[in-house]
């Protein structure tokens, strides 16, 4: 109520004009100065004529300040370019004077009317420097009297270059909380002990928590985009045990019309410690490959259908066909793209085992391309309903890939995950045999497919970053599966680039993987996730352990047993050379175990082992049959019928 208050005194009073009448007092107080410092503070001078000069001078100063309009900025908020305005309104103001006393010599214009050149000049001096004291003045007291009014919260400022200097003027502008800067932090030494506004620089070897709780710091913003992000985690884990808030500025270019606001001021997130440069990819063979293209992209609704979508629509493509069978998710994504300019799209409600509806589609629109993301993903979910894993991953996308080689579409890139690599759950083993399928497909078509397979995305639908905020939000506790479960980790934008990039150096037949930097601890990524929030593990929050949930891996890997990789010319992408498969076996087993009846789950993993030497189910109920699937595989001479009469019809 008070800073309202304040803020409505101050806007109400503190016109412009008010501005100009203090500014002319200041232009007359001057001049008499001017006049007692040229005759030694005595008053020997004609003082009717000073009287006379006044009016004059009043005229000419107005006239200056009109013209440059240096009154009408917002005192409180004076900078560098409303002192630049104060000195070409002092200098025009000296120059006219000047000009009409030398004229009023020559021609004798207004006859005993002068003024010595020598107090034309020190008004001038004294004049600049009285209106830019007084500027100043007022906004001393003004920061003065709102932190009186206002809760004033002290911070420190990372980053002493121009982005620090700009959120430091953000700050101080800022009407609706008062901030008291302590200081600016920067390792650059030549920045060392320098300052900046009266701030000193300080080196980050000189951040403690000695030194926070001592100046009584509230918040550290980061104002720079290079902090390496094992920097900003040292960071967080020196000020573990206080209240202190990290928080970071975006970069320009989300700046809202150029300029930061306050507001735009972000929490950090966990995806700023990833512990890894950001993967970046700027390759003008992208808007070659996909311009004038229509592409079709499944699973379009979901956290990385989406994204490929957004980058899609920023590479000039003729047309795209956004398919999920996810109604109101599909429907967002259609009004995102509307909000962003983009209109050659078509947004499909369709569900891809439908091969009538997907072979109509084709038909009305002629994709030249697909990226395939559309599946099931979640794994303790599929390893209860095996047939469902098997109608969306495996046939879904059979259906798809037959109907994209059907018509001859020139590139199928499918989404793949490091889930399938040595599966142990029916997800991974779905996707596995999805694949496979693909691989197999390639053989007998003309359309190039491309398979890509990378790790955990942050912040995707279902994943652990989201299900932590929000658990983080109700208090905890945070529900963690192991303490040394680790997981491969990358943004979304970066896992739509590379899915992009790899997209466009297929030649068909690849199965592209992706250098995700080391493995991250869930239960070190947990801790991060509540010092973050500004609270103390486990004193505020806690991490439970729940135990592995069917299916679940201890670790991720990249690799399948026996396969290796071949690099690339992009350095985080390489091709994984996979076993050689008996092409039109695989094929056949495939699309058998796409109609096997749905009530039959122990049947379709049982077949899915057999079809995947590396499938070794993990935590789960179908652990038991890994042995009877050796035994299978040592009777050789045994027919399939005699090995299901021996070992039970499962």
């Amino acid at each position: 109520m008070m800073n309202k208050y304040f803020t409505l005194i101050t806007q109400k009073y503190a016109s412009k004009w008010l501005v100009f009448a203090i500014d002319l007092n200041i232009i007359i107080f001057t001049f008499l100065l001017a006049y007692l410092i040229r005759f030694n503070f005595t008053l020997n001078f004609e003082l009717t004529h000073f009287i006379l000069q006044i009016p004059f001078l009043m005229v000419i100063a107005s006239f200056s300040f009109l013209l440059i309009g240096s009154f009408k900025s917002v005192i409180r908020h004076t900078g560098f370019t409303d002192v630049v305005n104060l000195f070409k309104a002092v200098g025009l103001m000296t120059i006219l004077c000047t000009l009409f006393v030398l004229l009023n010599r020559i021609f004798n214009v207004v006859p005993s009317f002068t003024i010595p050149l020598s107090i034309l000049i020190m008004h001038a001096l004294l004049s600049f420097v009285l209106l830019s004291a007084s500027r100043l003045a007022f906004k001393m007291i003004y920061k003065h009297l709102k932190c009186k009014i206002n809760a004033v919260k002290r911070v420190l400022i990372y980053g002493a270059a121009d982005s620090g200097i700009i959120t430091y003027n953000a700050l101080i502008n800022n009407t609706n909380l008062a901030y008291d800067v302590v200081g600016f932090i920067d390792d650059n030494p030549l920045k060392k002990g320098k300052k900046i506004n009266g701030l000193s620089i300080l080196s980050s070897k000189q951040i403690s928590l000695e030194f926070a709780i001592k100046n009584k710091l509230e918040e550290i913003i980061v104002a720079t985009q290079t902090l390496a992000p094992e920097r900003l985690l040292s960071l967080v884990d020196l000020l573990e045990g206080s209240n202190i808030k990290i928080t970071k500025i975006p970069p320009v270019e989300e700046w809202v019309q150029g300029e930061l606001n306050t507001k735009q001021i972000k929490n950090v997130q966990i995806e700023d410690l990833l512990g890894r440069a950001p993967i970046e990819i700027d390759n003008p063979n992208l808007y070659n490959e996909f311009r004038g293209e229509t592409i079709l992209v499944t699973g379009a609704a979901g956290s990385i259908g989406s994204e490929i979508v957004k980058q899609l629509s920023n590479l000039d493509v003729k047309q795209l066909i956004l398919v999920d069978q996810a109604e109101s998710p599909l429907y967002d994504v259609q009004q995102d793209l509307k909000r962003s300019g983009k209109f050659n799209f078509k947004a499909i409600v369709a569900d891809i085992r439908d091969g009538l509806r997907i072979d109509a589609i084709f038909q009305d629109y002629k994709p030249s391309m697909v990226f395939h993301a559309a599946a099931y993903k979640h794994v303790p979910l599929m390893e209860q309903t095996p047939y469902e894993a098997i109608k969306i991953n495996v046939n879904g996308t059979k259906l798809l890939a037959d109907t994209a080689s059907r018509y001859n579409i020139k590139k199928f890139v499918f989404v793949s995950t490091d889930k399938a690599v040595n599966p142990t759950s029916v997800m991974g083993a779905t996707k596995r045999m999805a694949e496979m399928y693909i691989t197999c497909l390639q053989k007998e078509s003309k359309t190039k497919f491309i398979t890509t397979r990378f790790g955990n995305v942050l912040g995707s639908n279902g994943s652990v970053i989201p299900l932590f905020k929000k658990q983080i939000e109700n208090g905890g506790p945070l529900t963690l599966t192991h303490r040394d479960i680790t997981r491969y980790f990358m943004t979304i934008p970066e896992a739509c680039q590379l899915v992009l990039e790899a997209g466009t150096m297929g030649k068909g037949g690849e199965l592209f993987i992706f250098d995700m930097g080391e493995s991250v601890k869930i239960f070190d990524l947990a801790k991060n996730m509540i010092k973050l929030s500004g609270l103390r593990y486990p004193e505020d929050i806690d991490i439970k352990i729940t135990g592995l949930r069917p299916g679940e891996k201890l670790y991720e890997e990249l690799l399948a047993n026996g396969e290796n990789t071949l690099s690339t010319y992009h350095k985080k992408i390489m091709i994984s050379k996979t076993r050689e498969l008996e092409h039109a076996k695989v094929k056949a087993d495939i699309e058998e175990l796409c109609i096997t009846n749905r009530f039959q789950n122990n049947n379709i993993v049982m077949k899915m082992k057999r079809l995947i030497p590396e499938y070794k189910s993990n935590n789960s109920s179908y652990e038991k049959f890994d042995k009877r699937v050796q035994i299978y595989k040592k009777a050789k001479g045994l027919t399939q019928s005699s090995v299901e009469k021996n070992y039970g019809n499962i």
